[in-house]
Order: structure tokens, then sequence, then C-alpha cells
């Protein structure tokens, strides 16, 4: 069964921009929020790869799109004294912060390739999609198993 995905995706940057608006400030809350729009991204990525969803080059490309900005944003939100509070960030982040700076390279680089694969309009297809696609959600799956607390 096809899900539209429009629906999806403006729920998603509805929640996204409301909460960008009380993350003002607040590193945790910043980095949860790009985390809901992987979050967004993935999920439409994720359908668009099973057949759930149609596939169309504009949102193969919105889809690299997020998780590259994502990629290359995301570590600016972990200073000294985030660790503790509403997260599910492991402490492991603070105590081996190189191992965590090499996973986010790993993802902005997986995210760059998509990027530069995936043309001016996207993916042609979604094959094209997956190929582009299959190692930056190698590189979440990684550092989720390494650099998240599971609640």
């Amino acid at each position: 069964m096809r899900k539209p995905f429009f629906g999806m995706v403006l729920a998603s940057v509805a929640s996204i921009g409301a909460t960008s608006v009380i993350a003002a400030g607040d590193p945790i809350a910043i980095r949860q929020s790009i985390m809901q729009s992987v979050g967004a991204a993935a999920g439409l990525g994720g359908g668009m790869m099973k057949g759930e969803i149609a596939y169309t080059p504009a949102a193969g490309k919105a889809v690299i799109a997020a998780m590259d900005a994502s990629a290359h944003s995301f570590g600016s939100f972990f200073p000294a004294g985030t660790d503790t509070g509403d997260t599910t960030a492991s402490p492991k982040i603070w105590e081996d912060a190189a191992g965590f700076e090499a996973a986010l390279a790993k993802f902005a680089g997986a995210s760059g390739a998509a990027m530069a694969a995936s043309g001016k309009n996207g993916p042609a297809d979604v094959d094209a999609f997956k190929a582009a696609m299959g190692p930056v959600f190698g590189n979440c799956k990684a550092c989720h198993q390494d650099f998240r607390v599971k609640k």
C-alpha cells in the first residue's frame, strides 16, 4: 500500500518549526530537533525504498539534503555539560570525543557523496536512491549503536 508523503512531510516540518522556537539556545533541544528532521527524512526515504511511498526524484533529493544538512550541523550541539537531562546521548560522546567526531565525519562523508550522486534534481529512480542512501543509513545505524542510550 502506498502512502501519501506530503502530509507526513508537512507535519514533520510543522513540528520541527515549533520545536526550533523552543530550542533557541538549548543544545539538547536543538540536537533533538535535528534528529526529528533526520527521523522524518529517514521515514520518507525508507518508505520509498520499501515501495510503501511512491518514489520521486524531488522527494529523494529532499531526503538526501535533510540528511546532509543534519550531518554537517549535528556535532555542534554537544558542548560539555549537555550529557545530562532529557537526552539519549550516550556518555561515550564525551568520553570518546575523537570516536564521535570520526563517526560524524563518516556520516558527513556519506551524505556528501549522496548529495553529489543525486545531481541537481535527485536520483533518477529508486534504485539510484537506494545506492546513494545505503551508506548514509548505515552510518546512522552505527552511530546510534555506539553513541545513543536506548530508553
